[in-house]
């Protein structure tokens, strides 16, 4: 019997939604999970990953990939949204702009050393015949740096003028960030506490913590405020509404744009996207505020579809990438995934030994934020700062601020070789100026000290 309704979109969100569930359980039930902080969307996404390469569960890989997407889109335009009352009173105190500069440098040394050894790798293999796109090896800081969402962004639009399977590429990158992020981040974290480097002596983490479930029995955690009356509108169909019009005014901004541009530069804008909608939301909030009506906007309420847009943006992801595809890249994947983590992880523990304080906190924060994601990052500094009582949480949230026009910079850099015919060396050579800069900014700001540990 053929349904009157198309429900292949619907079945594609239950599929990653009961992953998410059996997630959710293994995360409950296993140890090893649970020492690791693997989160349940990795792990949901990777038996789904194994159902569907087995052919146990057939979905397409494009069509997951379109959901990851948009939930990409969601979670940066909900970021841009969110209420900056707090925010703009924490960003006026010195130290919180200190730590959060550190944070930020680190972050643009990683993307650029990231991108200087994908760069090399391709310039290598391409000597010895093994010939490869020439954005291949900068898909590595999008996976680790940004996260799978802009690895599959800008994947999609790259696959656009012939660089086949990108995005698949991309989010193996991602896929093998969190790896790192998680499997050297923990223990990086659990050496610090061993060895006393901890500002906050932490006591052993609490089961629910490493669960991952808040028990029947403990206080629980408000999600938000209510800021509209029930009987008139729900206040998260009103949250909602606002993500859709945010993102119908994208739409419209970026197709508009892409005529005026070439069309080889107007394809890129949709690998934009996300930034587009950041940035038009956080003109939203502005005239909302002009008008006096920004207290609509609950941020709590606000952070939490920001954090659901996630989770089934990392369980889409990790199930889109193509096993087949992986194996037929598996040598530069592996030599420009295991140098590009070898590296990150050397200079993050380079750099953090040379901090003014909080050495082990903000290390292990910003290696999962430059190998995963920032809530990654947020889970590591859960580990030696369990009740947040260092300012850390608050910085790496306002490292985004100070990263938000060097990302688009390097955003558009990465594209040199398709918009502006540069060579990977070229690139590869701008890549490493900024690699430069940024050490001696760290060090003209005075961020570094002599080593501590």
């Amino acid at each position: 019997m053929k349904s009157p309704f198309p429900f292949e979109p619907m079945l594609i969100f239950g599929f990653l939604s009961i992953m998410l569930l059996i997630g959710i359980f293994l995360r409950t039930k296993t140890k090893f999970f649970q020492n690791f902080l693997i989160p349940s969307c990795l792990l949901g996404g990777i038996l789904g990953l194994i159902f569907i390469s087995t052919g146990i569960v057939k979905v397409e890989a494009s069509k997951l990939e379109t959901f990851a997407y948009h939930f990409f889109n969601i979670s940066f335009i909900s970021v841009g949204l969110s209420s900056s009352n707090e925010n703009e009173k924490k960003i006026r105190s010195k130290d919180y702009i200190r730590g959060s500069a550190w944070m930020a440098i680190t972050q643009s040394i990683s993307f650029s050393l990231q991108a200087v050894i994908g760069g090399l790798v391709v310039i290598l293999l391409g000597v010895f015949g093994y010939k490869l796109f020439p954005t291949f090896g900068f898909l590595v800081p999008l996976g680790f740096e940004e996260g799978p969402g802009q690895a599959l962004s800008f994947g999609k639009v790259w696959e656009t003028v012939g660089f086949e399977h990108a995005a698949t590429i991309g989010l193996t990158f991602a896929a093998i960030g969190f790896l790192f992020s998680f499997f050297v981040g923990v223990p990086i974290a659990n050496w610090g506490i061993r060895k006393g480097h901890c500002a906050h002596t932490p006591s052993a983490l609490p089961k629910h913590f490493l669960k991952g479930i808040v028990p029947k029995d403990q206080e629980k955690e408000s999600a938000g405020n209510l800021t509209m009356h029930s009987g008139n509108i729900e206040t998260l169909a009103f949250h909602a509404a606002l993500i859709g019009l945010v993102y119908i005014l994208t739409y419209a901004f970026t197709l508009a744009l892409g005529k005026i541009l070439p069309p080889d530069i107007g394809k890129m804008l949709w690998g934009f996207f996300f930034f587009f909608g950041m940035v038009i939301a956080f003109l939203l909030r502005m005239i909302m505020k002009k008008l006096g009506i920004e207290h609509l906007i609950d941020s709590g309420l606000q952070r939490r579809i920001t954090g659901w847009s996630v989770d089934f943006l990392i369980i889409s992801t990790v199930m889109a990438i193509q096993i087949v595809v992986l194996w037929k890249y598996i040598i530069p994947v592996s030599i420009i995934a295991i140098l590009g983590g070898l590296f990150t992880t050397l200079i993050v523990v380079y750099l953090g030994r040379r901090l003014w304080s909080y050495n082990i906190e903000r290390s292990v924060a910003i290696y999962g934020a430059v190998t995963g994601t920032v809530s990654s990052g947020l889970l590591l500094l859960r580990i030696v700062d369990p009740e947040f009582k260092t300012p850390v949480a608050i910085e790496i949230g306002l490292m985004n601020l100070f990263m938000a026009p060097i990302i688009l910079g390097y955003g558009i850099l990465i594209n040199a070789p398709i918009w502006w015919n540069w060579s990977v060396l070229l690139t590869v050579g701008v890549f490493l100026a900024t690699l430069i800069i940024s050490l001696l900014l760290m060090r003209f700001l005075k961020l570094t000290e002599a080593p501590k540990f």
